[in-house]
């Protein structure tokens, strides 16, 4: 069997696969984030290592972890993960959708180069300008930093020992040449970093180590089992969709969203705030929107309610949208198509006598119309849809995907294990190549299909969205910090 590892942002998910290419078991352990101060988001590195012990006793009591013969890593991208010369974490990680350092990014964004180089406009989000925000306000750390790594190549150094990243993972700190796949020493300079912090970096099918003696006690895993360097989550899980090849493409319901198009050659478009990035596999390249608000919406407004998500969706699928308010869903800012962090989300329309049902119908509709928006902007940048597969926690809701169906004009499709699509995808690639090829030719025919049906209420609330977020950005530029 083979082992995919995915450190997410809500959880870490693994994904057992056996040697007919079936997904045999999962399993799945809870992660926080904390905010302890606006525009902030953070999570203790160590406790995705704590998860993964946790989701490891989980498939042990189920599984014989001792026939894994390969693990391969799967994460959120961006983060910080900051380490001293004794590999100790010298502060909690800065994560992918945390804003704090948006003057650091305007700084670099006025540097043209660096967005050809680099393959997207300077965001918050990214690693460098976290780098740059932490010299400035908070020196003591930085002055200890001795590594730089990403989530997923934390859980990897925990593994195996060392120090090492994969390019589709590298293509999102903005230190990355996205076209030579290498570390840039100019980007490096630009924000003020040492290279040699920067792990080795190599393509993602490359066993980078074996499973450590202690590492195989705490896991139940045999020790010296190869370790796969990986890639990014949205990288990874292209392959768990098969979408690997010149105008391949799909989309992904974590935290955040993505609608993700493999190319065969490196095609920056800064101006719509698509991501050009280094792909998991060698030689190719991806377009990608990126939303900071995929699923998370949801899982929100369940919090708010007290009330499960599945509980909400089966109420909601009961509301006609006709009958709900619109939802603009940026709660932690927005990168495609707008590279706003400061924009903000809310309910618009609200009256006496809706429900949560009919709020929560705002949320699903609110989450299709910023793929929408994504499905613009990648079309205006040379891409073509026809049937998207999905993944993702979020991909489990029949509502969203059929919405996002009728909001977009493509079809959306959903196979098996889509919940687990990064986790599943890091497994493959720890597997042999034959077996990938038989998973992708058994997934191909086993796909639920959401047809796009038109909708004129749908097409009015777009519009009427659009014009409200247009308002939301002109009111986030008076009130930014």
């Amino acid at each position: 069997m083979w082992l995919g590892i995915d450190i997410g942002t809500s959880s870490v998910k693994l994904s057992l696969l056996n040697d007919a290419g079936d997904e045999v078991a999962t399993a799945t352990s809870p992660l926080t984030v904390q905010t302890p101060h606006p525009y902030w988001s953070e999570q203790d590195p160590d406790s995705w290592w704590r998860a993964t012990i946790a989701a490891c006793n989980d498939l042990r009591q189920r599984c014989d972890l001792n026939r894994v013969l390969g693990v391969g890593l799967s994460g959120q991208m961006h983060g910080a993960v900051l380490l001293d010369e004794a590999d100790q974490a010298i502060r909690p990680a800065i994560l992918w959708n945390d804003g704090r350092c948006f003057a650091e990014a305007e700084a670099l964004a006025v540097q043209s180069w660096i967005v050809d180089l680099a393959g997207a406009p300077p965001l918050p989000g990214f690693t460098a300008p976290k780098l740059m925000w932490l010299k400035r306000h908070d020196p003591g750390p930085f002055d200890r930093i001795r590594h730089i790594l990403l989530p997923k190549d934390y859980v990897g150094l925990k593994l195996h020992g060392r120090h090492v990243t994969d390019k589709s993972d590298a293509a999102g700190t903005l230190w990355l040449d996205q076209a030579g796949r290498a570390w840039s020493a100019d980007l490096c300079d630009a924000s003020g970093i040492d290279l040699n912090w920067l792990p080795t970096c190599v393509e993602g099918s490359e066993v980078v180590g074996q499973i450590t003696a202690d590492a195989a006690a705490t896991l139940g895993l045999p020790k010296g089992v190869p370790v796969v360097a990986g890639g990014g989550d949205a990288a990874v899980g292209a392959i768990s969709v098969g979408a690997i090849k010149d105008g391949d493409y799909f989309l992904s319901f974590g935290t955040s969203g993505q609608l993700f198009v493999a190319t065969d050659a490196y095609r920056p478009n800064p101006a719509e705030v698509v991501h050009a990035y280094a792909h998991r596999v060698p030689d190719m390249w991806f377009q990608m929107a990126a939303m900071l608000n995929g699923a998370r919406p949801m899982d929100w407004f369940g919090g708010i309610c007290g009330a499960p998500v599945g509980d909400l969706l089966a109420e909601a699928a009961a509301v006609n949208s006709k009958d709900a308010p619109i939802f603009l869903p940026f709660l932690t800012g927005e990168r495609t198509p707008h590279g706003d962090p400061h924009i903000r989300g809310g309910f618009h329309g609200l009256a006496d006598g809706m429900t949560r049902a009919h709020m929560m119908r705002a949320v699903v509709d609110g989450i299709a119309f910023s793929f929408a928006d994504a499905t613009d902007a990648l079309t205006r940048a040379g891409a073509k849809f026809d049937r998207v597969p999905a993944i993702g926690g979020g991909a489990r809701s029949d509502l969203l995907l059929q919405t996002i169906a009728e909001v977009t004009g493509f079809t959306v499709t959903r196979g098996s294990g889509e919940a687990t699509g990064a986790a599943l995808g890091a497994a493959l690639f720890a597997a042999p190549e034959d077996l990938r090829e038989a998973r992708r030719n058994t997934a191909d025919g086993a796909s639920q299909d959401f047809a796009p049906a038109p909708s004129e209420i749908q097409a009015q609330h777009l519009t009427t969205y659009r014009e409200l977020t247009a308002q939301a950005l002109t009111q986030s530029a008076i009130q930014r910090p």
